[in-house]
C-alpha cells in the first residue's frame, strides 16, 4: 500500500461498511439504516450470513483463548478488528493472563471512536487507525511499539477481513500475509480466514453486491485453495484449514454452519 495514504476520519451513515454490517449481524447497536438495509438484501441470496458471523466470532474467541492458554501467547495484533462487542480479543486474552497486550487495527473511523472510548482504562490495549495493508505504518506506530515486542512470539489476526481487499501483487491478501509474516520470530502465529464459496454464482453475486454497497471498499469472495496459499511455509495447527465452526469446538453441541452457499474458511499457522 502507498505509504502515508490519507484515511478518512469522517463517518458517512449513508454508505454501508463491512464493520457496521458485521456489528448488525452480531446484534450490536453501532450501525445505521444503510447497513441494515444492505444486510437485508444480502440475506435474500445468502441467508446463512448471520449464523456465519456469529460462528466466526466464536472462532475468534476460541483461537485467542487457545493461543493464550495452550501456546503461551501474550501479545496480539488484530487487523481489521471491527466494532467492539462482547468478549473482544483483549478480554479473552487478559482472562488468561492480565498482562496480555493487544493492538487493534482498523481503517473505519467509527471503530476508532468506539474502540478508544472502550479502552481508555486499559493501558495494555490500544486501537490504531490504519489500513491493514500498510504494514510499515502499523508496525512502526507508537502504540504498536509500546505494546508489541517483535523479538518475542506474537499472534497476528486477520479474522474475516481479507475478503475486504482486492487482489494485488503488492497489496492483496497473499502479499500482505507474506509481508507481515516476514519479521515475526519462530513460534509466532497467524490467524487467517475469509468468506469462501465453491459456487461461482454466489461468489460473483456477493462480490458485486458488496463492492457496490460499500462503494469499492471490498475485495472478493474467494475459494478454499486461495486461502490455503496464504499458509504456505507455515505449520498449520490441527485440525488444519476448515470451516471455522469446526475449529476446536468447545463441545460437540456448539452451533455449526449448516448451510453451504458460502462459509468462513481458514485456520492458524505457526511461523517456523
Amino acid at each position: 500500500m502507498q505509504p502515508g495514504k490519507q484515511l478518512s476520519t469522517s463517518i458517512d451513515a449513508t454508505v454501508p461498511t463491512a464493520a457496521r454490517m458485521y456489528d448488525h449481524y452480531l446484534g450490536g447497536k453501532d450501525n445505521y439504516a444503510a447497513d441494515r438495509a444492505a444486510c437485508e438484501e444480502l440475506d435474500k441470496v445468502v441467508p446463512s450470513t448471520r449464523a456465519l458471523a456469529l460462528n466466526n466470532r466464536r472462532f475468534l474467541q476460541r483461537v485467542v483463548r487457545t493461543l493464550a492458554a495452550e501456546y503461551g501467547i501474550r501479545q496480539f495484533l488484530d487487523h481489521g478488528s471491527g466494532l467492539p462487542t462482547q468478549d473482544n480479543v483483549h478480554q479473552v486474552a487478559q482472562q488468561v493472563d492480565p498482562s496480555s497486550r493487544v493492538v487493534y487495527v482498523d481503517n473505519d473511523p467509527m471503530v476508532l471512536v468506539h474502540g478508544r472510548a472502550l479502552l481508555e482504562q486499559n493501558e495494555r490495549t490500544a486501537v490504531i487507525h490504519a489500513d491493514m495493508r500498510d504494514t510499515d505504518a502499523i508496525f512502526s506506530h507508537p502504540d504498536t511499539k509500546r505494546l508489541i515486542d517483535f523479538t518475542q512470539p506474537v499472534a497476528v489476526l486477520f479474522n474475516s477481513v481479507f475478503h475486504c481487499i482486492p487482489d494485488s501483487e503488492s497489496d492483496g491478501p497473499l502479499a500482505v500475509a507474506r509481508r507481515v509474516a516476514r519479521p515475526l520470530v519462530p513460534g509466532s502465529y497467524m490467524v487467517m480466514c475469509q468468506l469462501v464459496s465453491e459456487d461461482a454464482e454466489v461468489r460473483d453475486f456477493v462480490t458485486g453486491f458488496m463492492d457496490q454497497a460499500t462503494q469499492g471498499h471490498w475485495g472478493r469472495v474467494r475459494q478454499e485453495n486461495d486461502v490455503a496459499e496464504w499458509f504456505e511455509g507455515m505449520d498449520v495447527l490441527e485440525p488444519g484449514l476448515v470451516e471455522v465452526s469446526t475449529w476446536r469446538p468447545d463441545s460437540e453441541v456448539v452451533p455449526r454452519q449448516l448451510t453451504q452457499e458460502w462459509i468462513e474458511f481458514g485456520g492458524v499457522g505457526r511461523i517456523r
